[in-house]
Order: C-alpha cells, then structure tokens, then sequence
C-alpha cells in the first residue's frame, strides 16, 4: 500500500457555544472530560473569538481564512447576503488539490445547500433549513427510516432560537448530534487509507432548540447552574412585552426559566462530549496510526448569551456571544512542545492558514489569518495586538455593534444609538460595569479606541472623519465591497 503524505487533520466545529462552557476553562459546573483531555493533549487558547458572531459569517471566515469585510458578510441581517460559494480559495479545496480526502459531516450552512465548498463529499444536518421542494438532508431522511411511528425530529416543539428546554422526545440514538458522530465515523472506517484526510465534523448544536437527550438535561436539571451576568448597565434589556416571546432575544427572565434553559444547553454541550469519546475511542481502537498522526482543532462558530445582561442567542460583542472554545490538539507522534494555555488573541481566520500549515500545504494570499502552530511551543510578542469584530443590525437596529479586543480589555461600539462601553476583562470578565467614563481608564479608553478608527478609516466607508469616529454613520446599512466581488489578496 503507497503510504500518505502528510497528517490527518480533523476540525470538529460546533454551533453556538461560549467559550466558558468547558471544564478547562475552569467552569465548575460542566462536564467535559473528552474536551478536557483534548485540551491536555494540546493547546487551548483562551483569549479565542469570533469577529462577527453569528452563524454565515462565522462559517463563511473558517471556510476562507478571510475576515469578514473580505468575505463580504458582515452579519446576519441589513444589507448582507449568504455566503457566496465561488470564493477563490477554500479551505476544503485546498486541501482536496493536494491529495486530501476531504469530506464534511453535519451543518454546513452553504448556499445553495449542496455547494461542495471545496469538499469531495457530505453528509447533512441543516436542521431547520428545509431543501426546496420538499427534498430532505441525509440526517432527515435517515430519521425518517428510523423512527418508530409518525414522529419528526422537530416534534419537541421548540423552536429553533427560543430560550426554552426540555428532553430530547424519542430514543438518544436518534438525534442529531448523535448521527453526526455516526457518520464521521463511518467516513474513517470507509476513506481511502492511502490518503490523507481532512474531516470536518459540524455539529449543529449545542444551537437551540436546548433539547439534549434526557440524562443528559437531568444530569444538570437536578443540580445548580451558574447564574447569569447582569451588569450594572444592562436593564435596557428588561423589556416584559419582548420577554414574553418564546423566541426573545432580549427581556429578563425568572431564575427557573433561565436554570432550565442552561440545564439543556450545558447538556447539549455533554452530550457533544460523549460524541467526542466515541470518536476518540474508536481511532485508538481501530486506526492507531490514523490517531497517532492526526491535528484536532475543536471550536466554535459564535456563542450564546445564556440570558446574561437579559440577552439570549448571538450577534453581540459580549463575552457570552463573541468568545468561543478553541483547542489546538496536534499529533501524537509530532515533536511539537506545547503551551498548555495561550493568551494571545485568536479568531476564526486562523483555522485555515493553521491547518493548510499543518499539512505542508501553501498558504493562498487571500488568506487573512495566521498559522497558531508557532503558538503551541511558545509565545510570540509579534502577535497581533487585538482583533476587530462587528455585526449588523439583526434584532434590532440599535443592536449593531464593533469592538476590538485583546481578550483583556475590550471596547465596544453601538453606533446606531451612540453609546460606547469599556470593560476591563481582567477584572470583570462578565462585563457587568461599563468603564467608559471612569477617569482611571480614560488612557485605555484613548488607545482602544484608536484601534476601532483605524480599522474603519482603511475601509473609506464614511465612519470616520478627521480620525473621529462618525456618530450616527451614515444611514444605510454598513456593506463590504466584496459582497458580490471576491476578494482576491
């Protein structure tokens, strides 16, 4: 048999995950013990974000290297579009050029729903993103011969962003993180073993609806549960008539409700775990050299608000929204010495220059992000000094945010509405008092917002003038140039 040349490589990407819902990242309550050693095994990194949080753009920038303003998404709603599927370079692609087998497990979250992406091949859970004409994804189609009786995977009766929880409905076996870890198993015991492979598992939760099976919602049910972070700045969120929405992404909560929905969300996270040890456990088992040689990168594509500052679901630039899980795990057999704990700041566009990396393969030039293998040995001063993040108006047109951040400190930007904030991360990392007129900052304050009109005085898009941010912008919705043009390095 004519051995492979190059690693494997496996990028697990969950749905909607915050960054403090793992045992490593000292949360008490959790329990990870798969991601936990994978952690161990590797490097996490825990200053990690997204730059604009919520699902297109997210995955639009891990499929690309690209930030957001050269992919041309800059959200998930005013004046933005899907991701396009003609970019010119892509991770997946990259790779399949080079002799990878390459193929994509669960929620890829394309337009239209079959772009390959640059993958030879995949299997999907597009959850409530129905095909046209009625057709169904793979994991549809399966349950649909699976299932015991006139039921659907839908039939928990939540909906896809509400705030609500309860047990998974039917047997374990059938939901859809389960048939995730079932298929990209099945890809590692079928694929051609004179290959490399790049396997990108894409669950599609811990996303709402927090339905967990039930052991798993009870296994935190039953006990405590963090409580929310509510700042001192934060009841413009307490709205009673919006909170009343089973799908509000804003308004206070009760202490139960608020328990309930992060009992099936920190299960769904679990639950996800338990895939993770299967998978684990299977490669030791049966491909032994497959696992001695095979990059792991676990991450997410944004978070989710758990009711902090009375918010739910995503698109913000707080923590609970914007942070997310990023473990760096390399092979066993690599001579790669490694940082447990990297604080420099990282986002989503450094998974593909990462793993193009990894696997000897060049980088292309419209690549924006940087290799983190350099990072998991030791630091590096050079690093970049912070990132910039964004969304549009999504739920609300006051809700549209920038902030720039180095994990540490971090200032954001409400535009629409004319407020800044400041938090000290160090100090208060669930942002629960606004610094932005307290004189001891007003340096800090100074420098980060130098950092925010720089990035969007190079764009030319009339936010700022004589090096003064512009309040209000411009009317019309914020839309990058290569919204319909590829960026082309």
């Amino acid at each position: 048999m004519i051995q492979q040349q190059g690693p494997n490589l496996i990028l697990i990407l969950v749905d909607q995950m915050r960054g403090d819902c793992l045992g490593a990242d000292g949360n008490p309550y959790i329990e990870t013990p798969n991601l936990d050693f994978l952690a161990a095994n590797g490097t996490r990194f825990h200053h990690a974000y997204t730059a604009c949080p919520s699902c297109i753009p997210s995955r639009a920038t891990i499929m690309t290297g690209m930030n957001q303003w050269h992919t041309g998404i800059l959200g998930m709603g005013a004046g933005q579009g899907p991701i396009p599927n003609d970019f010119p370079h892509t991770l997946a692609g990259e790779l399949s050029a080079a002799n990878y087998q390459t193929h994509l497990v669960g929620k890829g979250h394309f337009t239209p729903q079959r772009a390959s992406m640059g993958f030879d091949s995949h299997e999907l859970d597009e959850s409530g993103r129905m095909f046209v004409n009625g057709l169904k994804d793979e994991y549809r189609r399966w349950f649909d011969q699976e299932k015991k009786g006139d039921i659907s995977p839908d039939d928990h009766g939540v909906d896809w962003n509400s705030w609500i929880s309860r047990p998974w409905h039917t047997e374990e076996y059938l939901h859809p993180t389960a048939w995730t870890m079932n298929r990209a198993i099945h890809f590692l015991s079928q694929r051609d073993q004179q290959r490399p492979f790049f396997l990108n598992i894409s669950f599609a939760r811990p996303h709402s609806p927090f339905v967990p099976p039930r052991d798993y919602f009870e296994m935190y049910h039953q006990d405590g549960m963090p409580p929310p972070f509510v700042g001192d700045w934060a009841s413009c969120h307490d709205q009673p008539e919006d909170a009343v929405n089973p799908n509000a992404w804003h308004g206070k909560k009760t202490s139960s409700q608020i328990h309930r929905a992060r009992s099936g969300y920190y299960g769904e996270i679990s639950f996800i775990d338990t895939q993770m040890g299967r998978l684990m456990n299977w490669l030791n088992r049966y491909q032994q050299d497959a696992m001695s040689n095979t990059w792991f990168i676990f991450t997410s594509d944004h978070g989710e608000m758990l009711g902090d500052h009375h918010l739910w679901r995503k698109t913000y630039a707080y923590e609970g929204s914007a942070r997310i899980p990023f473990i760096v795990t390399p092979p066993r057999d690599g001579q790669i010495t490694k940082r447990p704990v990297a604080n420099e700041v990282v986002e989503l566009r450094d998974i593909m220059p990462t793993l193009l990396d990894a696997a000897g393969v060049e980088i292309p030039k419209t690549t924006d992000g940087q290799s983190l293998i350099p990072l998991l040995s030791q630091s590096d001063q050079k690093w970049r000094k912070y990132i910039h993040g964004e969304h549009c108006s999504c739920y609300f047109r006051g809700q549209e945010m920038q902030y720039v951040t180095d994990g540490k400190r971090k200032l954001i930007w409400l535009p629409r509405i004319d407020q800044q904030q400041f938090f000290d991360l160090e100090a208060d990392p669930g942002e629960c008092h606004n610094l932005i007129d307290d004189l001891t900052y007003q340096d800090q304050i100074e420098k980060w917002r130098s950092y925010l009109i720089h990035e969007l005085e190079q764009r030319g898009c009339g936010w700022v003038d004589q090096g003064q941010l512009v309040s209000p912008p411009p009317p019309d919705p914020l839309v990058s140039p290569y919204k319909n043009t590829r960026y082309r390095g």
